[in-house]
């Protein structure tokens, strides 16, 4: 059986990390299917899912990064084709990647202690959303 849901978020832009777990998991109970695999799915080429541990310091270190691996001030072909400014946005968001799996079992999603389910908001400027959560089971 396949269930499936849209969930709408609201983001800030340039890396704005929502903690989408409890969203995630509501919509697998929501189901009523007691195992199998929930798919997440960002549509849009401007942000990503992943999982981390959310706390201040696992997102700080991970905005660092990115920022170090890919500025947003740096000049990128995008801008001079679209006269756009998000060229840093698609790049992140093409590395990261837009979609998610996670098996469950007993209605719970079979997540480590530590590890929540995050959407990523790499566009220049706030956006509103919708995730795709699509559940696939028995």
């Amino acid at each position: 059986m396949v269930f499936t849901r849209q969930l709408q978020l609201s983001s800030q832009a340039k890396g704005d990390v929502l903690d989408i777990t409890a969203q995630v998991q509501k919509v697998v109970e929501d189901s009523n299917l007691q195992a199998g695999v929930v798919t997440i799915f960002c549509p849009g080429s401007t942000g990503s899912l992943t999982t981390i541990e959310y706390e201040s310091g696992a997102i700080s270190d991970f905005k660092q990064i990115l920022n170090e691996l890919i500025p947003y001030e740096r000049d990128y072909q995008h801008h001079r084709r679209w006269g756009d400014d998000n060229g840093a946005a698609h790049v992140r968001a093409a590395l990261m990647g837009p979609s998610l799996s996670i098996p469950f079992a007993q209605r719970r999603l079979m997540l480590g202690t530590w590890q929540q389910i995050v959407f990523i908001n790499f566009d220049t400027r706030p956006r509103s959303r919708q995730i795709i959560v699509q559940v696939m089971g028995e």
